[in-house]
């Protein structure tokens, strides 16, 4: 492989993993440091601009100095911690055992292939966290029971609208008022010691905290840009929740 191709072929894979940290929750700066490690191992150096939809990167080549210039789309975000921890542990291997490019493409495309939990575990386990956090705010066991299912009916709701290519605020939305509505219930007839607070709870699955988190680090490592796309992310998806617990109260004449 001539050394024009083989950095064609480096840019075209650390943009994938550029790419792959992003859609999987990592901030600006984790995805630079990587990119970095792994040019750094293949005897390149990085340019890149991240922003919240694009990626466009420059690659040069230490030896030759050539350079190449690749542009690529982010994907939708579907958040996963355990391909940003996979990448991060497979750069500092790549760094210590010298890997080549064939390597670590075999990695990624190892990381790539690792399945996700099935719909339905994540269902559950995220429903039990509700019923959870009802009990860490005062609710006794029937509240909690209302908050799982309340949590249990958004979730599915927003599995399924996202299934449809719903927009990510309407899937945000349906899911709060869906939660809040069967929550509303318990409130409305008085279910339990404090069923305001399984209403309350009915709805933290939807709370962006990743967006939120990532736009302040993004902004204190001077990635003004994104920092303000993702805490502007962060308050749409915030107000389509109040919208669908104010819609719910409404419906059901709630203080």
């Amino acid at each position: 492989m001539n050394s024009q191709l083989k950095l064609e072929k480096t840019a075209t894979l650390l943009l994938e993993i550029s790419s792959m940290l992003m859609v999987s929750g990592a901030n600006t700066n984790r995805a630079n440091l990587s990119i970095t490690r792994f040019a750094s191992v293949l005897k390149c150096k990085a340019f890149s601009m991240i922003s919240h939809k694009t990626i466009v990167m420059t690659l040069t080549d230490d030896e030759t100095g050539k350079s190449c210039t690749r542009v690529q789309n982010i994907p939708p975000y579907i958040i996963n911690f355990s391909t940003i921890s996979a990448i991060s542990k497979a750069s500092w291997h790549a760094i210590d055992q010298d890997w080549s490019i064939n390597q670590i493409e075999d990695e990624i495309n190892k990381i790539k292939a690792k399945k996700r939990y099935p719909k339905f575990v994540v269902l559950i386990a995220v429903s039990f966290a509700g019923a959870g956090f009802c009990n860490i705010f005062g609710g006794d066991y029937i509240n909690m029971a209302v908050a799982f299912f309340s949590t249990l009916i958004g979730l599915f709701v927003v599995q399924q609208s996202h299934k449809r290519n719903f927009n990510v605020y309407i899937r945000t939305f349906l899911g709060s008022f869906f939660a809040s509505s069967l929550a509303s219930l318990g409130v409305l007839y008085n279910i339990g010691e404090s069923p305001q607070t399984a209403l309350a709870t009915s709805i933290l699955f939807l709370v962006p905290g990743v967006a939120l988190i990532n736009s302040f680090t993004d902004l204190f490592d001077n990635n003004v840009l994104n920092g303000m796309v993702r805490f502007s992310t962060g308050l749409m998806t915030v107000l389509a929740i109040a919208l669908g617990l104010f819609t719910a109260m409404i419906i059901f004449h709630l203080n």
